[in-house]
């Protein structure tokens, strides 16, 4: 961070069910833990369900839009070589995630955000042609960029 404010800021938090579904691993932490004593089996299920919140929590990715850069989990990008910002839904967000993909753009996709932004990169140095960037508010981000 270089301590400007942000024009747009988003933390890409996993949605409700990818907690619920990580609540599968209590009854898989009671099943292996309860043969050896009933409180060890409750402690070591709610603690291993708790370490899964912990690790999602901690590795979401967030986008920050400066005034001097545009930054997606931990790579950025000087706004000086944002070209052409396009807010992608449906359709065409899942052919930029998939079939339309340059292997050489940067990528930053979670399965959970089905909505894009695909930025372009004109540095002429840069081997990477442009970012998708998976987000909630794409005109948002979109607009954030162009300002």
């Amino acid at each position: 961070m270089n301590g400007e404010v942000p024009v747009y800021r988003e933390r890409l938090l996993p949605g409700p069910w990818t907690f619920i579904a990580c609540a599968l691993i209590i009854p898989a932490g009671l099943l292996a833990f309860l043969p050896i004593d009933t409180v060890v089996g409750i402690v070591a299920a709610v603690v291993l369900y708790g370490a899964a919140v912990v690790f999602l929590l901690a590795t979401t990715p967030t986008i920050e839009v400066t005034g001097s850069e545009l930054r997606a989990g931990r790579a950025a990008l000087p706004r000086e070589f944002v070209g052409e910002v396009v807010a992608l839904r449906g359709e065409d967000a899942f052919i930029a995630r998939g079939r339309g993909l340059d292997a050489r753009a940067h990528t930053l996709l979670r399965g959970f955000v089905r909505d894009v932004v695909r930025v372009e990169n004109t540095d002429p140095d840069d081997p990477v042609p442009y970012w998708v960037i998976s987000t909630r508010h794409p005109d948002e981000l979109a607009r954030a960029l162009a300002g």
